[in-house]
């Protein structure tokens, strides 16, 4: 595009041109003004420049009208008025396009330029106002008004002019782009607006601001102005000053400290004395050569080293690229130990560790007699052990790596919030390193660990990511082959790692990720179990760590009984492990005291050596009673009996609940009560007492909160006593939801329930017909114990919870019934 326009970037160009004072340009004679002081000339728009009076400059004409406007005028030998356009991107500028105030010019000789330009050299003259265009067509002529400027100089001005021509020296020390011989010009300069205007021409500005310093005719104000801006400009060369000073400063180190390391080498080569910085890089080039590396692993270490190599030793740079490389060469990429692939080995090594747990060990030795046979074909079971703490999860995870013969490794992703921590962070911030996954596998040193992955149900997210999406990677196996970490950008194989994770509750685990794992349940230990285990595994260990000879302690099932209902409360053992542990210790302290210890343990010594007892179970009643019923329920802890209560007071129809009882648990006593209702004729209850009698159900131990729908059986089965006063057998544990129509459903936790009722001497218990294929995990003896009624519907459940109806009486009456008899026998 053409244009009339100098760049302002061109400096120097235009310093220069102040000693171009031309005969040519001197030879052109100002406008004299008409009576009413206006002259009246060709006008040339100007597109990104400014001219300002006194000062010369070369100018660019690429337009057809102004190149007319302009030899119009030097035939004529006189000279132009320059105004400035409001766009400089208009091509055909209107009249109204323009800057009032402008400049009367005179314009030097035309040369041709390449592509059709034309150059000229214009000196302003003196400032002026337009008044009004008279020519449009074939170019611009515009009639304006010269502005005269007052030229006293008082006091303040020269103050001012001296302060100006001070900023003007620093910044043309510090701006190279400015030569010495502008600030002598400048020294030369009496006049302040001329100085000025000389300054504005001389120091690079944005085009508003240099239309500004046009528009201001005050010189005194212009002054001033120019000033301020000297001054930001100043600050700003002085900042930019700076800053190369201490980058010329850093450069000059860094080659004296090279230069000066180049010494360095050849002196050590003279002595034979080798570079420790190229020693470390040989180290690095012969541990990858002997590392057993994937093809891109090597391709990537050697790329490393080459960097490495041309670095200097001083750059940051070379730390990471080490550190990187190290991590590299740290991993196991295909360094694996075989696996014990003897299924009855591997079962004598779980059975000596641990008690119980079929379904887990069963599902090892099945994984085992799988790859003995195709070793190379089987996949990796991602394994989920699910249950409350304490019931040998991980030390579980211990067992198997011990049976395979893997090496075990572990960590925790309790209160993991960082995507980080599993995938590790970008190399490109500082101090960054891989995540948790690789930091294990490096600390495993083999390519096929045991991997328990602990509490993935407390996993995290926050704005930093969502670790457990992270971890969908981690443990699917069409994916895990190729796990790729933001640090390394590797693709690091974990496909012949068996991970186990540990959760204590399912359902706060993602589903994406529930859905790549095989869930294994451990429901918790019996006390049968418990008792065995304490004999197997908790006393020789205890013992042992109190310092007792193996033997010398021994605890009676009586006293274990004791400590298991007295003083712990769990579905594991490790509170009933610390409470044996602070048996055995009471009696190391006998011993080192010289007394005579007692090595049985009877159930009278327990308080004795524990205090006072700290948990107490609900006892089965005694007797039968109305409104009463024992129900069977599934805690933390294992199972548990409750008795569910209720009595009948004049009222208004009102149900009550306490016992701090959940939604769920509220809304089956809701369900209970209608049916009694609705089914009040076959049970002989009179309606009309429902209207003015309230309900009053509670469940003790209201400070423990209660959910579920398992009670609803229990709780019909009280109300339909308390209404018919048939009492409730005394030795019957209930469980089972009832809906509307009295139908019963299948609860959970069959096993811990029917295990309590036989620990609280129940002799009936009554489950739901649905969960007889529950039944298989009850132990033998408990079944045998146990008169186990499986049933449908709740009138199966009143035949064997109700004893039979007291002798036939009058029904009961309502209250109002009761008013009106009482009314009749006072009148």
């Amino acid at each position: 595009m053409q244009r009339d326009s100098w760049d302002p970037n061109d400096t120097g160009e235009y310093v220069d041109s102040l000693s171009w004072r031309t005969e040519e340009l001197y030879a052109i004679d100002d406008l004299l003004p008409n009576e009413e002081g206006i002259i009246e000339a060709p006008v040339m728009p100007l597109r990104g420049v400014v001219v300002y009076p006194q000062m010369v400059s070369p100018l660019f004409i690429g337009r057809e009208k102004t190149l007319w406007a302009v030899e119009d005028a030097q035939g004529q030998n006189q000279t132009l008025i320059a105004l400035a356009q409001r766009d400089p991107s208009a091509e055909q500028p209107h009249p109204e396009d323009f800057f009032p105030i402008g400049i009367e010019v005179a314009v030097g000789r035309l040369v041709s330029m390449p592509e059709g330009a034309s150059s000229a050299l214009v000196q302003g003259r003196r400032r002026v106002e337009l008044i009004e265009f008279t020519q449009v067509e074939p170019y611009l002529r515009a009639r304006v008004q010269p502005i005269f400027e007052e030229r006293r100089i008082d006091r303040q001005i020269e103050a001012t002019m001296r302060s100006v021509l001070d900023l003007f020296k620093r910044c043309v020390h510090l701006n190279r782009s400015i030569p010495e011989e502008a600030y002598l010009f400048a020294m030369n300069i009496d006049d302040p607006g001329w100085l000025a205007d000389m300054i504005a021409t001389a120091v690079s500005l944005d085009l508003d601001v240099r239309l500004k310093l046009l528009a201001l005719t005050n010189p005194h104000k212009r002054l001033e102005y120019i000033g301020e801006l000297l001054a930001k400009e100043l600050d700003v060369l002085e900042l930019e000053d700076e800053i190369q000073s201490r980058t010329r400063g850093e450069v000059d180190r860094t080659q004296r400290e090279f230069y000066l390391r180049e010494q360095m080498k050849v002196i050590q080569t003279e002595l034979g004395e080798d570079d420790p910085y190229m020693a470390d890089v040989a180290e690095l080039n012969e541990r990858i050569e002997k590392a057993v590396l994937t093809e891109q692993a090597k391709e990537c270490a050697v790329k490393e080293l080459k960097r490495l190599n041309h670095i200097p030793p001083v750059s940051p740079e070379v730390g990471i690229i080490r550190g990187y490389i190290d991590w590299i060469l740290d991993l196991p990429w295909q360094e694996t130990t075989e696996d014990n692939l003897d299924v009855k080995h591997a079962a004598q090594v779980l059975d000596e560790h641990h008690y119980g747990l079929p379904k887990a060990k069963d599902r090892i030795l099945e994984y085992i007699a799988v790859k003995s046979l195709k070793p190379k074909k089987s996949r990796q079971p991602i394994l989920c052990f699910v249950g409350p703490p304490g019931t040998g999860k991980t030390s579980l995870g211990r067992s198997i790596a011990a049976a395979l013969g893997r090496e075990f490794v572990r960590i925790s992703l309790g209160g993991v919030r960082d995507e980080a921590e599993i995938r590790g962070h970008r190399r490109t911030y500082i101090g960054a390193l891989p995540g948790r996954i690789l930091q294990t596998m490096k600390r495993a040193k083999v390519a096929n660990p045991l991997f328990m992955l602990d509490e993935i149900d407390k996993l995290g997210s926050s704005y930093r990511g969502d670790p457990a999406s992270a971890l969908l990677e981690v443990l699917d196996p069409e994916q895990n082959h190729a796990f790729s970490d933001h640090y390394l950008e590797l693709d690091f194989d974990l496909s012949k790692v068996m991970f186990i994770t540990t959760a204590n509750a399912e359902a706060t685990i993602p589903d994406a990720l529930l859905d790549r794992m095989e869930v294994i349940e451990f429901p918790g230990y019996i006390e049968e179990e418990k008792l065995e285990i304490a004999r197997r595994f908790l006393i020789p260990r205890q013992s042992e760590e109190s310092s007792l000879e193996e033997g010398e302690i021994d605890i009676s099932e009586a006293a274990l009984q004791r400590i298991i209902r007295d003083y712990t409360y769990e579905a594991g053992v490790r509170n009933l492990e610390r409470e044996i542990g602070r048996v055995c210790r009471k009696v190391a302290r006998i011993k080192a005291e010289g007394d005579e210890h007692p090595q049985q343990i009877e159930v009278e010594q327990i308080e004795r050596f524990l205090g006072p007892q700290q948990y107490f179970y609900h006892q089965s009643e005694r007797e039968d009673e109305v409104g009463v019923s024992t129900a069977v329920a599934w805690t933390a802890g294992g199972g548990e009996i409750m008795p569910v209560e209720v009595v009948l007071v004049e009222g208004k129809g009102g149900l009550k609940l306490t016992g701090q009882l959940g939604e769920v648990m509220q809304e089956s006593a809701q369900a209970a009560y209608s049916y009694l209702q609705a089914r009040s004729q076959e049970l002989e209850v009179n309606a009309e007492t429902f209207q003015d009698t309230d309900i009053h159900l509670h469940i003790p131990a209201g400070a423990i909160p209660k959910d579920g729908p398992s009670a609803g059986v229990t709780i019909a089965t009280s109300l339909i006593s308390a209404f018919t006063e048939r009492k409730v057998r005394c030795d019957v544990g209930l469980s089972g939801e009832i809906t509307l129509r009295g139908r019963v459903l299948p609860v959970g936790g069959v096993r811990e329930k029917i295990l309590a009722a036989h620990r609280a001497e129940l002799k009936t218990v009554v489950i739901p017909e649905e969960n007889k294929k529950d039944l298989a995990d009850v132990p033998e003896k408990v079944r045998d114990d146990l008169d186990i009624r499986l049933v449908k519907h709740m009138d199966e459940v009143l035949e064997i919870a109700l004893r039979p109806a007291p002798p036939a009486k009058e029904p009961p009456k309502s209250t109002t019934d009761m008013k009106e008899s009482k009314e009749e026998a006072e009148g």
